[in-house]
């Protein structure tokens, strides 16, 4: 873990890309173990969250190397055993839940432990269990482990108990390989879910997507992809943008997944914030539309009118509202957050008050926050979530004077070497150890 000093309330400029996304990345590359033979994916992330599962696929018994800076090469020679599973690595990442249904191609029987990431309270694994039932899998919750088995799988017709992303995700891996036409309802299609389609249709898989409803018709193995590129992240895109609004700097974001970003970019026009988008072109595996985005300074932010709250894609993205909490503290009047998905998140949106915001607590899902407030630095420890330990950094480097921000584990899970992209636009963030 690595202690920052931040030299705060430097005003930024210049152009900064949007990198590959982490919750795609983890989802294609547990993918990997249903795919025998050599895949190689490109545009990968160099973060701890990408380290995680690939310690844990490595404990399996998958090859995995980096050949260059981001590109990948992973070789499944079809001998995996999950009694080798790593369990340090898997209870630091969440992610790796979605082995619960890739591994079940290769296996009728065999357990996973509890699973880590982010600590939000209470995370129910209802919608992977209830949709895997329908399949023809059962999953078996004890204190420390879940067991999964299953006799035969079955193709279903069924609505998933919530539009969850992973489990989404977990019930398309394990739909692919299941005899007969499978219809998800209510399915998740966010961004990493788009992108975990398109991969596992160039490995032969079967799926349409039709609005919030999937069709998959089981296909018997899947076959080995070459060169897949991981999409750009909307969640860093509106990070970025979070950024030159709440330290006042114009600046330029690339690469950035507009039909991901539409909801938060209409907000914060509301609030009065000036947006120029640039011309659509297409990612690198051609599916998704990028733009190029400038954010001039805003001389009046404006609090929104009416509470802001997420909701399933394409609403407001769940991992971007905590990113709106720094941008309310710079806006004129008292906006309510309603973080109504996870246990205890708002709870860390209130860390900011130790650098001056004015944010009040009403439970663990809503917090008012009130604005403008003029940013002060201090020093404070990440809390253990990616989403709320950004916000506090963007809050530093708006805060004039000296900061220290400790333990910045969380962020580095999900950002990759992003103290020295900033640092590059004007900012001062020293490492001091790690």
């Amino acid at each position: 873990m690595a202690n920052l000093l931040i030299d705060g309330g430097r005003k930024l400029h210049g152009t900064i890309k949007t990198n590959s996304a982490k919750n795609s990345a983890v989802a294609i590359l547990c993918a990997t173990v249903m795919i025998k033979g050599k895949t190689s994916l490109t545009d990968v992330p160099r973060i701890e969250e990408v380290n995680r599962i690939i310690e844990i696929l490595a404990s399996l018994g998958l090859k995995i190397n980096w050949v260059g800076d981001h590109d990948l090469e992973i070789i499944n020679d079809g001998h995996l055993d999950p009694n080798r599973i790593d369990r340090e690595a898997f209870l630091k990442t969440r992610s790796a839940l979605l082995l619960m249904s890739a591994l079940t191609a290769e296996f009728k029987s065999f357990s996973l432990p509890k699973a880590g990431g982010c600590k939000l309270g209470r995370r129910t694994v209802n919608p992977y269990v209830i949709a895997l039932r329908y399949l023809g899998i059962k999953v078996k919750e004890a204190s420390t482990a879940y067991q999964i088995s299953y006799t035969r799988k079955k193709a279903a017709q069924f609505t998933m108990y919530e539009s969850s992303d992973t489990g989404t995700e977990n019930t398309i891996m394990a739909a692919i390989i299941a005899p007969g036409e499978t219809t998800i309802h209510f399915a998740s299609t966010n961004y990493m879910v788009q992108d975990l389609i398109v991969f596992l249709k160039k490995a032969g898989a079967k799926i349409e997507l039709d609005g919030i409803k999937l069709k998959i018709t089981g296909v018997k193995e899947l076959r080995p992809v070459k060169n897949y590129p991981i999409m750009p992240d909307p969640i860093e895109s509106m990070a970025f943008i979070s950024l030159a609004i709440t330290t006042k700097s114009p600046l330029k974001i690339t690469n950035c997944p507009i039909d991901f970003l539409l909801l938060e970019i209409e907000k914060l026009k509301a609030m009065g914030q000036k947006i120029k988008i640039g011309r659509r072109y297409k990612s690198k595996n051609g599916y998704f539309d990028l733009v190029d985005m400038e954010l001039p300074v805003c001389p009046r932010l404006k609090a929104l009118p009416d509470k802001i709250h997420p909701q399933p894609y394409p609403g407001l993205n769940i991992d971007n509202l905590p990113l709106f909490v720094p941008i309310l503290t710079q806006a004129e009047g008292a906006t309510l957050v309603h973080d109504w998905i996870y246990e205890n998140r708002a709870i860390y949106y209130i860390e900011l008050s130790r650098l001056g915001a004015n944010i009040m607590l009403h439970d663990p899902h809503r917090v008012t926050v009130t604005g403008p407030t003029e940013l002060k630095p201090n020093e404070v420890v990440c809390p253990p979530a990616l989403r709320p330990s950004i916000n506090i950094l963007i809050s530093m480097l708006a805060a004039k004077g000296q900061s220290i921000l400790r333990n910045s584990y969380s962020i580095d899970r999900g950002y990759e070497n992003l103290y020295e992209r900033l640092n590059k636009l004007g900012a001062a963030i020293t490492v001091l150890d790690r």
